[in-house]
């Protein structure tokens, strides 16, 4: 038996009806050609996130930030949207597009950020701070969303924030790491909920302090989801576009990068005379990998493009409610050329 498309199982019942419940991707096949002849054939597009592995970086037409993602979700003219990337990610390409089929390669793709913030509980805290403008970053459920008045994403939170009134008093959800990042940031004396990153919590300020001392000459670039440590001795803060942008135009020849590994892909392609150190070191552990990114595989995109499985779907009354706060995010960033 070749690699089963593991996904299947989730949707056994319309899969029976059928009737391809065992087949498996052939090794033989090309699945770059197969993509590009399914992507022609569907009028479809593949969207993926910087995190996706290489191969499928490579297959995508568009590659980019939670932002550029969301933007391009808004303006494609395709039927079918493939969402490389994680729940959060396809739910935002639904609420903006509910004519068209969006569908992700691995429905168990979720975001342990994400997953900190569950829409009942943000519910009560929400109601514990009365009077507060909910500013939520874009990591989080369609539940979130639809609970918040602007959705942001790393590229574009400096200014959204600014955007609010000086005299409004804010709720920023879910991590707090980029929130307390935004507050040193804006002066804004925010209420941050108390969600964070899985993988940009793991980093250890000791092996990065370590890896500095062995490569003197390198740059310590970061995410502002990382803990604040990491971001006091970092030389350059930034979006994962923003950190991509920044190794292309700088003079550096070595970066220590402390963001999800997949990132390094594109950086060493725009820069190939470049070196880029993943922090923490390599060690075996793949804990600077997200596993929930890293779920998706191309054999995964080859068989969800072939069947049109799984596909995302949502209540009209809550991707209306989380529409508002995303539209209001984009015309923002519009205004301000983001």
């Amino acid at each position: 038996m070749y690699i089963k498309d593991v996904y299947l199982e989730e949707k056994k019942a319309d899969l029976e009806k059928k009737g391809f419940l065992d087949l498996a991707v052939d090794p033989a096949l090309d699945l770059f050609v197969e993509i590009e002849k399914l992507k022609k054939e569907k009028n479809a597009i593949v969207l993926a996130h910087y995190y996706q592995e290489p191969d499928i970086q490579d297959v995508a037409d568009y590659i980019g930030d939670s932002l550029g993602l969301a933007q391009q979700a808004e303006k494609t003219s395709a039927d079918i949207i493939v969402f490389a990337g994680v729940h959060f990610m396809a739910e935002t390409a639904k609420i903006l597009n509910p004519h068209k089929k969006v569908l992700l390669p691995d429905l168990k793709a979720g975001c342990s950020l994400a997953d900190s913030a569950p829409p009942d509980l943000f519910r009560k805290f929400k109601e514990q701070h009365p009077n507060h403008t909910v500013v939520s970053y874009i990591n989080c459920s369609a539940g979130i969303k639809a609970l918040s008045d602007i959705i942001c994403t790393s590229s574009n939170a400096e200014k959204i924030v600014e955007s609010v009134p000086k005299d409004q008093k804010i709720i920023f959800a879910p991590d707090k790491n980029l929130g307390a990042y935004l507050v040193k940031k804006t002066g804004r004396d925010m209420v941050l909920w108390n969600g964070a990153c899985m993988v940009h919590e793991i980093f250890s300020l000791e092996k990065i302090t370590r890896l500095k001392m062995q490569h003197p000459n390198a740059k310590l670039i970061a995410h502002p989801e990382c803990e604040e440590p990491i971001l006091r001795i970092a030389d350059y803060i930034g979006s994962t576009t923003g950190l991509l942008k920044f190794t292309q135009r700088d003079s550096a020849a070595e970066y220590i990068v402390a963001t999800e590994t997949g990132i390094l892909h594109q950086m060493q392609k725009e820069s190939p005379g470049k070196t880029f150190i993943p922090a923490p070191p390599d060690n075996n552990c793949a804990c600077n990998d997200c596993p929930h990114m890293k779920l998706n595989t191309l054999e995964k995109l080859y068989l969800c493009m072939k069947y049109e499985l799984p596909e995302i779907h949502m209540d009209e009354q809550l991707r209306l409610a989380a529409r508002k706060p995303i539209e209001r995010m984009l015309e923002i960033s519009a205004r301000f050329g983001l």
